[in-house]
């Protein structure tokens, strides 16, 4: 199986990601863990890719291109969380597929009121071991302390609220147009983000298995 996530930042991708990871057993491409990881070893494209991601800007096509195509290559099954992100990404995507032999099956979108976004992001605690709480719906049962690992949670530098509404904004002007572009493909699924965890899932479980079943 081979899918999109597609959400504005703060709509809780990664968590449904992972969820659909341990559920349906894809590989999970992360373009925001991706593009992190190279900016935290400091290679060329995460230096180039720093530069866009401190102004809450998207990170260019070319950089995120890169970082991604051989992951994509390497997974028969996957599911892309945070890429593609412009019209002109999908499409270099179709090109990426049809050079593999490989096609989607399906665009899950999730919805996800502004207000709701940035008050997700600015009460987020994350930990280097990769667990992410939050201050108000999902806090740690020490404060400040990872239950995972005991290590200290600390707030990203991106997790503002003028960051936020400015990554809204231009999420809005540059990733809706593939809205349009799957819907018209027939594989947009859309799914209410503004509820619990396990809510969600359910709902893109149950878009999942009639997938598969078709």
């Amino acid at each position: 199986m081979r899918l999109i996530l597609l959400a504005p930042p703060g709509a809780g991708k990664g968590t449904q990601a992972e969820l659909i990871e341990q559920k349906f057993k894809v590989a999970h491409i992360s373009t925001g863990d991706l593009l992190r990881e190279a900016v935290k070893k400091g290679t060329i494209l995460g230096l180039k890719a720093k530069k866009y991601m401190d102004k809450g800007e998207l990170v260019s096509d070319e950089i995120v291109i890169g970082i991604i195509k051989d992951k994509i290559k390497d997974s028969n099954d996957f599911i892309l969380d945070g890429f593609p992100r412009t019209l002109e990404q999908a499409k270099i995507l179709d090109r990426i597929l049809d050079e593999e032999g490989k096609k989607l099956d399906t665009v899950i979108e999730i919805q996800t009121p502004d207000e709701r976004l940035v008050e997700r992001a600015v009460g987020r605690l994350s930990c280097k071991c990769g667990e992410v709480y939050h201050e108000i719906y999902n806090p740690p049962r020490t404060e400040g302390i990872c239950d995972r690992c005991g290590g200290k949670l600390y707030k990203r530098e991106d997790d503002t609220a003028e960051t936020m509404y400015s990554r809204i904004k231009t999420y809005k002007m540059k990733t809706m147009p593939l809205i349009k572009y799957y819907f018209q493909k027939g594989i947009l699924r859309t799914v209410n983000g503004d509820q619990d965890i396990e809510k969600v899932f359910w709902k893109i479980e149950k878009n999942l298995n009639k997938i598969k079943k078709d």
